[in-house]
């Protein structure tokens, strides 16, 4: 790979090697400390977290300590730049997250232009990396063109007579099921509705309506908790029959208290839990000894950001981000999600998906 780095990245690059004697070296995570999503927010800095204390509590890399800096971007599209730009003027090096894709759409490309490191557990719209051509940017988690076969494959099992596909109108939820309608379409299943609706708003009874009287009975939902929740207890509420299916960022137990008895049965493609993998048991263990829930959609991926970033200034001997970016695009790191090593691009070279089946008692069960 080459490396064109701007005299912004550079200059970063040797003030952070000016200081690479100092005893703490700070990690930013960049996500949803308020608004509708804080409970993403949540997850990684969880994620985060535990990694840090970890290596804290062995001594280290080689001399140095880490704190974690949160910055908020309130996953909301005009604020990445913001939070982006405040990890720039607080000079850090490094970053976890941000969290939802349309945030880190607009904060990417500045942390790459200013050379700072940014492994995102959770943005999974192919637009944060396609034709991009950056090289500080990467992921532990896999894309929405990844997801959104899975999905269309589960639903095409299922054998539904009539399937519409919604959305929130916006970078990861439009982008989503945009994914899984094309993906249907390929197995033969055209979409009997495809259309936006307006994420925040409270009554989606027009949208149930259109739903019945097309007859449908299986619904793909791209988009967050909020909105499905609503659709879920609005359809049971006006008798709609439909089962209802929604991506990872649907998979959040605020959904039951939101559509109540109406998730029963509602299915989620979801990243593996990697919670029960034996080989993590000491790092579940650590969570849960601090009160974390390590089973959900985004601690363990953001657990493996963190990985990915102390490994690469381990292996860089290094706190300059610009090697550690290097080192990240040369080798592989084992994490709590498996070995990852990235695509030229920043993604993952791997990533599977599940399908689970979401429960009113907020449990899950892998169908697939």
């Amino acid at each position: 790979m080459k490396y064109h780095l701007s005299v912004l990245a550079v200059s970063l690059g040797l003030a952070l090697s000016a200081t690479a004697q100092a005893d703490v070296v700070k990690i930013a995570t960049v996500g949803p400390m308020t608004g509708a999503l804080t409970q993403y927010g949540v997850m990684v800095r969880e994620g985060v977290d535990t990694a840090i204390e970890k290596v804290n509590a062995a001594g280290g890399i080689n001399g140095h300590t880490f704190e974690v800096v949160n910055v908020d971007d309130a996953c909301e599209p005009k604020q990445g730049p913001t939070a982006a730009n405040s990890v720039v003027n607080q000079k850090i090096g490094f970053v976890v997250g941000p969290v939802c894709s349309g945030a880190t759409n607009g904060a990417a490309p500045i942390f790459d232009e200013q050379g700072i490191v940014m492994v995102t557990p959770s943005a999974t719209s192919p637009t944060v990396t396609e034709g991009k051509n950056f090289e500080f940017i990467f992921r532990t988690i896999g894309r929405d063109d990844q997801q959104g076969p899975v999905a269309a494959e589960f639903i095409a099992k299922q054998k539904p007579a009539k399937v519409a596909v919604l959305h929130d109108k916006q970078s990861y939820g439009q982008g989503v099921a945009t994914s899984t309608r094309d993906s249907l379409e390929k197995l033969g299943i055209k979409a009997a509705i495809f259309e936006g609706i307006n994420a925040g708003e409270s009554d989606y009874s027009s949208v149930i309506t259109k739903l019945k009287s097309a007859g449908v009975d299986f619904v793909y939902y791209g988009g967050y908790h909020p909105e499905l929740g609503l659709l879920l207890r609005q359809a049971k509420e006006q008798g709609l029959k439909a089962r209802f299916m929604g991506p990872e960022g649907a998979g959040n137990a605020d959904i039951n208290a939101i559509a109540g008895d109406a998730v029963e049965g509602m299915y989620v493609t979801f990243p593996p839990d990697f919670s029960k993998n034996a080989e993590n048991a000491e790092i579940v263990k650590a969570f849960k000894d601090k009160g974390r829930d390590p089973s959900g959609a985004f601690q363990l991926t953001a657990y493996a950001a963190t990985q990915a970033i102390l490994e690469g200034i381990k292996g860089a001997n290094s706190t300059n981000p610009a090697d550690v970016a290097k080192w990240l695009h040369a080798n592989k790191v084992n994490t709590v999600i498996g070995e990852a090593s990235w695509e030229p691009s920043g993604d993952l070279t791997s990533f599977k998906f599940d399908v689970v089946e979401w429960h009113k008692d907020g449990s899950k069960t892998v169908v697939k």
